[in-house]
Protein backbone atom coordinates (compact mmCIF):
# COMPACT_ATOMS: atom_id res chain seq x y z
CA UNK A 1 0.00 0.00 0.00
CA UNK A 2 0.95 3.35 -1.22
CA UNK A 3 -0.05 6.75 0.54
CA UNK A 4 -0.90 9.40 -2.20
CA UNK A 5 -2.54 12.36 -1.59
CA UNK A 6 -5.32 14.71 -3.63
CA UNK A 7 -4.58 17.75 -3.36
CA UNK A 8 -8.10 20.20 -4.03
CA UNK A 9 -7.62 22.51 -6.49
CA UNK A 10 -9.76 25.89 -7.36
CA UNK A 11 -9.60 29.33 -8.96
CA UNK A 12 -11.72 32.13 -7.53
CA UNK A 13 -14.23 31.36 -9.69
CA UNK A 14 -14.51 27.72 -8.75
CA UNK A 15 -13.92 28.57 -5.14
CA UNK A 16 -17.04 31.35 -5.62
CA UNK A 17 -19.64 28.82 -7.27
CA UNK A 18 -18.63 25.98 -4.63
CA UNK A 19 -19.39 29.11 -2.01
CA UNK A 20 -22.95 29.55 -4.34
CA UNK A 21 -23.93 26.21 -3.55
CA UNK A 22 -22.12 25.34 -0.15
CA UNK A 23 -24.68 23.01 1.09
CA UNK A 24 -25.38 20.46 -1.62
CA UNK A 25 -21.11 20.45 -1.94
CA UNK A 26 -20.69 19.66 1.36
CA UNK A 27 -23.66 17.55 1.50
CA UNK A 28 -22.01 15.03 -2.10
CA UNK A 29 -18.74 15.28 -0.15
CA UNK A 30 -19.59 14.10 3.06
CA UNK A 31 -21.08 11.19 1.20
CA UNK A 32 -17.90 10.88 -0.90
CA UNK A 33 -15.56 10.83 2.31
CA UNK A 34 -17.85 7.82 3.78
CA UNK A 35 -17.29 5.94 0.56
CA UNK A 36 -13.79 6.12 1.49
CA UNK A 37 -14.50 5.53 5.02
CA UNK A 38 -16.27 2.67 3.95
CA UNK A 39 -13.54 1.51 1.62
CA UNK A 40 -11.14 1.98 4.47
CA UNK A 41 -8.69 3.82 2.27
CA UNK A 42 -8.94 7.50 3.91
CA UNK A 43 -6.31 8.35 6.23
CA UNK A 44 -7.15 12.45 6.32
CA UNK A 45 -8.79 15.12 5.13
CA UNK A 46 -9.18 18.53 5.45
CA UNK A 47 -9.97 21.64 3.94
CA UNK A 48 -7.93 25.43 4.96
CA UNK A 49 -9.47 28.41 5.42
CA UNK A 50 -9.80 31.40 3.00
CA UNK A 51 -6.28 32.46 1.69
CA UNK A 52 -7.07 36.21 2.37
CA UNK A 53 -6.84 35.14 6.04
CA UNK A 54 -3.29 33.62 5.73
CA UNK A 55 0.17 34.38 5.25
CA UNK A 56 3.06 34.13 2.71
CA UNK A 57 6.74 33.44 3.57
CA UNK A 58 9.06 34.46 1.17
CA UNK A 59 12.69 32.78 0.99
CA UNK A 60 13.26 35.10 -2.48
CA UNK A 61 15.69 37.44 -0.85
CA UNK A 62 18.60 37.38 1.77
CA UNK A 63 15.65 37.25 4.58
CA UNK A 64 12.22 35.64 5.29
CA UNK A 65 9.27 37.94 4.35
CA UNK A 66 6.64 37.44 5.92
CA UNK A 67 3.09 39.39 4.01
CA UNK A 68 -0.62 39.05 4.97
CA UNK A 69 -3.16 37.81 2.65
CA UNK A 70 -3.87 35.73 -0.47
CA UNK A 71 -0.73 34.38 -2.51
CA UNK A 72 -0.51 37.19 -4.85
CA UNK A 73 -0.68 36.07 -8.63
CA UNK A 74 -1.10 32.28 -7.82
CA UNK A 75 -4.16 31.39 -10.51
CA UNK A 76 -4.87 28.29 -8.39
CA UNK A 77 -5.28 27.68 -5.07
CA UNK A 78 -4.44 24.79 -2.78
CA UNK A 79 -7.59 24.28 -1.23
CA UNK A 80 -7.46 20.98 1.08
CA UNK A 81 -6.52 17.54 0.60
CA UNK A 82 -7.55 13.96 1.53
CA UNK A 83 -4.91 11.49 2.28
CA UNK A 84 -5.75 7.88 0.84
CA UNK A 85 -3.80 4.47 1.41
CA UNK A 86 -4.44 2.52 -1.69
CA UNK A 87 -2.29 0.11 -3.65
CA UNK A 88 -1.24 2.20 -6.78
CA UNK A 89 -1.68 5.19 -8.18
CA UNK A 90 -4.51 4.02 -10.43
CA UNK A 91 -6.63 3.40 -7.60
CA UNK A 92 -5.88 7.13 -6.31
CA UNK A 93 -6.78 8.47 -9.49
CA UNK A 94 -10.17 6.31 -9.13
CA UNK A 95 -11.01 7.64 -6.32
CA UNK A 96 -10.12 11.34 -7.72
CA UNK A 97 -12.61 11.02 -10.72
CA UNK A 98 -15.07 9.98 -7.99
CA UNK A 99 -14.63 13.10 -6.11
CA UNK A 100 -18.16 16.05 -6.69
CA UNK A 101 -16.08 18.56 -8.40
CA UNK A 102 -17.04 21.62 -9.48
CA UNK A 103 -16.87 22.39 -13.28
CA UNK A 104 -13.50 24.27 -13.88
CA UNK A 105 -11.44 23.05 -10.60
CA UNK A 106 -8.96 20.47 -10.31
CA UNK A 107 -7.64 17.18 -7.82
CA UNK A 108 -3.87 16.67 -8.32
CA UNK A 109 -3.03 13.44 -7.32
CA UNK A 110 0.67 12.86 -5.96
CA UNK A 111 2.38 9.62 -4.09
CA UNK A 112 3.14 10.78 -0.40
CA UNK A 113 7.49 9.78 -0.41
CA UNK A 114 8.30 7.40 2.39
CA UNK A 115 10.67 8.51 4.77
CA UNK A 116 13.79 6.45 3.17
CA UNK A 117 13.58 8.36 -0.01
CA UNK A 118 14.07 11.57 1.19
CA UNK A 119 17.52 12.60 1.40
CA UNK A 120 18.61 14.45 4.33
CA UNK A 121 21.76 15.78 4.47
CA UNK A 122 22.82 14.45 1.73
CA UNK A 123 21.75 10.86 2.78
CA UNK A 124 18.60 9.50 3.87
CA UNK A 125 18.63 8.51 7.70
CA UNK A 126 15.05 7.65 7.48
CA UNK A 127 13.50 10.27 9.27
CA UNK A 128 12.25 13.90 8.37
Amino acid sequence: MSKYMLIMRGTDETNAAMMASMDEAMADTGRFIEEMIEAGVLLAAEGLDDPARGVVVDFTGDAPVVTDGPYGETKELFGGYFLLDVASQQEAVDWATRFPAVPGSKLEVRRVAEADEVPLGGESNGRL
